[in-house]
């Protein structure tokens, strides 16, 4: 996700409060004196995405933050020297109910990606599939119809894990508890009870990055008709048993046995999702319901494996494979990103309900995992990895430090207008109350600010946007930059 969304949410701050401050932290492990200190930095330094200069006090507290947000519950497990150093949950699973504890289950939407990654490059290993083989002759239940847009070219699985295959669908929104399930194949062909579209080729394989929930279906389908066992069997058995994540199952819907263990998904508009936690019958691309300890299992068995430490699933040759980047910064199964000299991989989770994230870098055995049980609260896990980065000393994911100047509204209208991003996408530029506010294509309007007479940033990212004019002192294009990516140029329509 990748998910990654940013959504506002509206949960009342009463209802919110029932549950009592002294039980807003819960299962804390006997920790040493340096860890108790880590942990109680990290709840207390949240921090945004970027602070202004002169700002006197641009951090707030965990606590804090959950209220202003309105999110319910959060599951933290934080990653030192490639042990879990603590692991930790914040408030209640539901809306005046019991405490989440660092055992309370939450679905982990995406990150169920690379989990699942693990196990079909362990069958790579074992001779049962193969990376570069059109998938075709892997498939046995369904098969990929062939498109003009695919000019002859086959779609193999290296392309399905690093969303280069030219698949469609992006992602899958699951089926409410009342709503029938369809399978796996009628989600494959779009065909009712599927509320999805077909999973097709849209674009010449290998050509361009483009995420794909869909093509991590049809990877799901490739692992049940080689191993020809159930999705969750085939998982728990190559995956989960094997580097001791002994409270994930990829079972759909959740048994009932696990039910009282798992936390209540709550809309963006506050209210509990309708009958619970949706079905996900796309189990490899959505469908891992997990603990943030098991996931920094998870990300540790990789860091260990890498350096040929606990190679309990891949060989450190193939885990070295999986974390090459490709198009788009992605490897096999995770996103790569960080310096070249200390790369981290990463994902995002995004389900009805329910957003997290995981980040764990290659060397040296740092990372993290941030669940939450509310759409949008992904916003909040940013914030807490983000504290942790700075407590814990990562070159990476730390505030980007702004300064903020006056610009006089008449230079700021100069800007207004629209800037043709890509064929696409545009950014369209309004003056309002004075400043300048922004929006792209399919995004909600932001406020920018000025860094300087023709430079502006973003309140919540590290972008930063320059208009130039031309030799008749016009303003006819603008210049996006982001750290650790291209400059991009729009021209004024």
């Amino acid at each position: 996700m990748t998910s990654g969304l940013r959504r506002t949410v509206t949960l009342t701050l009463t209802i919110l409060c029932l549950a009592a401050p002294a039980s807003f932290a819960q299962n804390t492990p006997t920790t040493s004196a340096e860890t108790a200190k880590h942990l109680e930095h990290v709840e207390a330094g949240l921090l945004p995405a970027v602070i202004v200069k002169g700002d006197p006090h641009p951090g707030h507290s965990l606590q804090q933050r959950m209220e202003q947000l309105h999110v319910p519950g959060v599951s933290i497990a934080v990653i030192h020297h490639g042990a879990i150093e603590w692991a930790q949950g914040f408030g209640v699973v539901s809306l005046g109910g019991a405490p989440v504890t660092a055992d309370t289950l939450f679905q982990a939407g995406s990150i169920s990606k690379p989990v699942a990654a693990l196990a079909a490059l362990k069958l790579v290993q074992e001779g049962k599939l193969s990376l570069d083989t059109n998938i075709n002759t892997e498939l046995r239940s369904w098969k990929l119809p062939d498109a003009p847009e695919a000019k002859g070219k086959p779609v193999t699985l290296r392309e399905l894990l690093t969303h280069t295959g030219g698949t469609t669908v992006h992602g899958f929104p699951g089926y409410a508890s009342d709503a029938p399930v369809p399978t796996l194949v009628q989600v494959l062909n779009g065909e009712k009870p599927a509320n999805t579209p077909a999973i097709r080729i849209a674009t010449e394989p290998g050509t361009k990055w483009s995420y794909s929930g869909g093509g991590i279906t049809i990877m799901q389908q490739m692992m049940i008709d080689t191993s020809n066992q159930p999705f969750p069997k085939l998982l728990h058995d190559m995956v989960l048993a094997p580097i001791g994540m002994t409270h994930s199952t990829y079972e759909q819907p959740l048994p009932a046995k696990l039910k009282p263990l798992a936390a209540t998904p709550y809309q963006a508009d506050g209210k509990p999702v309708p009958g619970g936690a949706h079905t996900y019958p796309e189990m490899a691309a959505a469908g891992l319901w997990t603990t943030a300890s098991d996931l920094a299992r998870y990300a540790i068995e990789v860091q260990r494996s890498l350096h040929g430490e606990a190679n309990h699933v891949l060989s450190k040759e193939t885990t070295r494979q999986m974390l090459i980047p490709s198009l788009g910064s992605w490897g096999l199964g995770v996103r790569v990103g960080g310096a070249t000299t200390h790369p981290y991989f990463t994902h995002g989770g995004d389900d009805a309900g329910f957003e997290a994230i995981f980040v764990a870098y290659e060397e040296g055995g740092d990372g993290a995992v941030v669940m939450t049980n509310v759409q949008g609260g992904s916003l909040l896990a940013a914030e807490v990895v983000r504290s942790i980065a700075a407590e814990y000393g990562w070159p990476d994911f730390q505030p980007f430090i702004r300064t903020a100047v006056s610009v006089d509204s008449k230079i700021i209208a100069d800007y207004v207008g629209t800037y043709q991003l890509d064929p696409e996408r545009s950014l369209v530029f309004t003056l309002e109350d004075g400043n300048l506010v922004g929006q792209a294509t399919g995004l909600p309007k932001v406020t920018l600010t000025p860094e300087s007479p023709s430079e502006f940033f973003l309140p919540d990212n590290d972008t930063e946007i320059e208009f130039f004019k031309d030799a008749q002192g016009k303003v006819s294009y603008l210049v996006m930059h982001q750290k650790n990516a291209p400059d991009r140029k729009a021209m004024r329509k």
